[in-house]
């Protein structure tokens, strides 16, 4: 693999997410959907052009990697979504948010695990640590659709904010069970002392970092150099906590928050402000642009149709925990918070889609791992089902309960 044929590989998905994008938009499709269609597109056909042969299987560099997803495009995508919410926002719906990234990942982990481990027959710890890798939502196309139709825009921020908030829980957790898979045995009292030190430790340490760099682009008087801190926060505070052996999407998540709250608003001048959100609008557009677009040209079609009936069997389980977590814990928020509508949480069921960070865990466990291969094609089956089906299905789901264009906001 020469660094030419990176660059022209690079070149091309650019080139395809443009044009995937101009169509999704003129057909009123869900942008991810269309970018993994379109993956899946690029992957099955066979073009002989020598100028398209980076995009063939065997020529194309293996960007579909945990390095990649875990160090290059999460925490890009995790700190531009923590940058552009309003901490006050996530304060009034705390009750909601904590209850669903946390009880709510850990409960869906523990349904799915023990319904995979009965219905597939995976060992349960396998099973449990497939959970995990499942657990947390990534409803970007679910966003967009919600913009477009106007729903009200508190629906919106308790979904984004509970996958922010879920993702670092879920890597948390997953790194438990993945130590348990190892010492062949799962200890209680310990895995919730490192999960409370995980947790607090990187919201601690992100926070830190996060008003430290605010404190700097106060004497930044230059969009560019303050656009540059943004890119060092949020990157550094993933690193750091990496080598802290933290999690290193909550200190990141953290860090963007803190600048977002308090930099923006003390530290940054209105010009800057304006550049660094267009930046990491841009940022964004592309990681999530190339993530899936790789997810659609990596898929192995004939395995997950080889297993096919494993696969639904997780699709299902899946879908259940999802069911149980939100009309379990939603109602419990309601009786200390601003009360979630009934037809809100039949949205929460549907728009909790799976995405780049279930394959990044699902991927970063060695050829070795027992059950690699099984965890890797159920994941990527559920990743699929939920981009492809619940992505093109939440629109029409919107607008049979009646919350397009925020006409009902009305608890029912």
């Amino acid at each position: 693999m020469t660094p030419s044929s990176v660059i022209e590989f690079l070149i091309w998905l650019l080139f395809a997410a443009a044009i995937i994008a101009m169509l999704a938009k003129r057909l009123r499709i869900p942008y991810t959907v269309s970018l993994v269609v379109g993956g899946l597109l690029l992957g099955v056909i066979r073009i002989p052009i020598p100028m398209l042969s980076p995009l063939q299987a065997g020529h194309r560099p293996d960007w579909l990697t945990p390095d990649m997803i875990l160090i290059l495009f999460l925490p890009a995508l995790v700190f531009e979504g923590s940058l552009k919410l309003d901490v006050r926002d996530l304060i009034r719906d705390s009750v909601p948010l904590l209850l669903l990234a946390n009880a709510g990942v850990l409960l869906a982990a523990l349904v799915t695990g023990y319904l995979v481990h009965w219905l597939i027959g995976l060992p349960l710890l396998i099973a449990l640590l497939f959970g995990s890798i499942i657990s947390a939502t990534d409803p970007i196309s679910v966003l967009a659709i919600f913009k477009d139709l106007r729903v009200d825009k508190r629906l919106s921020l308790i979904m984004e904010g509970e996958s922010l908030l879920n993702d670092g829980t879920a890597v948390v957790l997953f790194g438990i069970l993945f130590g348990a898979v190892v010492a062949e045995k799962l200890s209680v009292p310990k895995s919730v002392e490192q999960y409370v030190l995980a947790v607090v430790g990187g919201a601690i340490l992100g926070s830190t970092l996060g008003y430290l760099a605010s404190r700097m682009t106060e004497t930044a008087d230059d969009p560019q150099v303050e656009i540059t801190l943004t890119t060092i926060l949020a990157y550094g505070s993933y690193l750091f906590a990496y080598h802290l052996h933290l999690s290193g999407v909550i200190p990141t998540a953290s860090a963007g928050l803190m600048l977002g709250n308090v930099g923006s608003k003390e530290g940054i001048s209105p010009r800057a402000r304006i550049a660094i959100q267009s930046f990491w609008e841009h940022i964004s557009f592309v990681m999530n642009s190339l993530v899936f677009l790789l997810i659609g040209l990596e898929i192995h079609v004939r395995e997950l149709l080889q297993n096919w009936t494993s696969v639904l069997l997780a699709i299902g389980a899946v879908l259940l925990a999802r069911i149980l977590s939100v009309y379990l814990l939603v109602p419990l928020s309601n009786r200390f918070a601003e009360k979630i509508p009934f037809r809100w949480q039949h949205v929460a069921v549907w728009g909790g889609l799976r995405g780049a960070l279930a394959l990044a865990l699902a991927l970063s466990l060695n050829s070795a791992f027992p059950y690699r291969e099984q965890i890797l094609n159920l994941t990527f089956g559920v990743v699929i089902f939920s981009i492809l089906v619940q992505g093109l299905t939440i629109k029409p789901l919107v607008k049979l309960l009646r919350l397009a264009n925020g006409d009902d906001a009305t608890p029912a």
